[in-house]
């Protein structure tokens, strides 16, 4: 979802022995280069990765109300407040991180400046998160997608505090993360919106939420499980919640959209579509069995041209009986392939290899 292409910039990795971000590192890195933000609190245990590619950012009505102007999406980059004066930033081609149980492959797609971005925090010896992983899928510029990669599993871990040793902690807590994540960006008065799927694993428990079309996928001994729900205007539930609220669900193009403006249901951000579009994530919480071999997270650049039994069969080779598991070959494997097929939307996609957290 953007504009121009300009010349690919070479992508800057922290060791995975580095537990911070070093700013000595941080001033020999080329000013083209996308971010690596790492924060100061966290130890040598817990390395926490953001990457920031770019800050460029149907059914029949009786009377139907004038759609909504959500904006364009936003070229340039700016300060939360939109009212302030903006700077063209560079963009990034691909992304790539290659960790100890899990990697992650974002290609910028077609459109213009990527408006994808993730975020991943890995800690053995956490009390409640031993790992937490997200992609985020922007829309209407990137702001909202970075928010969340920042802020998500911030807020996460605070549900998660806040809701311990209550019945369904985890997904309470995980609830409340992305809810006061959509609170806070609103304040923000900033247009544009993202969709998310996390999956955070605690004590041999994988949970995995969502609002939107970022999807997650698990593989059971080979066969592809999907894991969330796809959250588009059409479905079923998600009409007649719309309807409910006095909004309406229109076919534009062949893409069923509220308000004849937006293609997804559920999201952080959307500020002029608020009424219809929620935050409210759905959970699925797993026990991490022997069967259960890799987790894939990825944005619908993946899922619009690749099947959940494509995608697993292709990643197992590069996943399954091998001491070294060469998870970053297998992110780029699926998004050359969604790009053969035809995608022009941006690429993101994180493997969790999920035996690594199981003591």
């Amino acid at each position: 979802m953007s504009a121009a292409v300009t010349a690919p910039t070479s992508p800057v990795f922290l060791s995975p022995q580095s537990p911070v971000f070093s700013p000595t590192a941080a001033a020999k890195t080329s000013p083209s280069s996308p971010r690596l933000l790492l924060t100061p609190e966290l130890t040598c245990q817990a390395r926490r990765h953001y990457r920031s590619v770019s800050d460029h950012e149907t059914s029949l009505k009786r009377k139907r109300p004038p759609r909504l102007d959500v904006g364009a999406a936003v070229t340039t980059a700016a300060a939360w407040n939109a009212a302030e004066a903006v700077e063209e930033t560079p963009r990034a081609e691909d992304i790539a991180v290659d960790e100890d149980g899990y990697s992650v492959y974002c290609k910028r797609g077609k459109r213009g400046p990527m408006e994808d971005r993730y975020f991943a925090l890995v800690d053995p010896k956490g009390a409640h998160i031993q790992g937490l992983f997200g992609v985020l899928d922007g829309h209407g510029g990137a702001k909202a997608a970075e928010y969340a990669a920042m802020n998500l599993d911030r807020n996460i871990k605070e549900g998660l505090e806040q809701c311990y040793g209550e019945e369904g902690w985890m997904e309470r807590g995980i609830r409340v993360g992305y809810l006061r994540t959509d609170e806070e960006f609103l304040k923000q008065g900033v247009r544009g919106g993202t969709c998310c799927v996390t999956a955070l694993i605690s004590n041999d428990e994988v949970a995995v939420s969502n609002a939107g079309d970022c999807r997650a996928v698990v593989s059971r001994h080979g066969a592809a499980e999907p894991l969330t729900s796809d959250h588009h205007p059409s479905v079923e539930n998600e009409l007649k919640r719309i309807e409910a609220l006095g909004g309406y669900v229109d076919c534009c193009n062949g893409v069923w959209r509220i308000q004849g403006t937006l293609a997804v249901s559920r999201g952080i951000g959307d500020r002029y579509l608020k009424q219809w579009v929620t935050a409210e994530p759905e959970t699925k919480t797993l026990h991490i069995k022997p069967e259960l071999e890799f987790l894939i997270l990825a944005s619908d650049g993946l899922w619009d041209k690749v099947t959940n039994q494509e995608a697993v069969d292709m990643v197992r080779p590069w996943c399954v009986g091998l001491e070294n598991p060469k998870t970053l070959s297998a992110c780029k494997k699926l998004a050359e392939l969604s790009a053969e097929r035809g995608c022009l939307d941006d690429i993101s996609i994180i493997i969790v290899h999920l035996q690594r957290f199981v003591p």
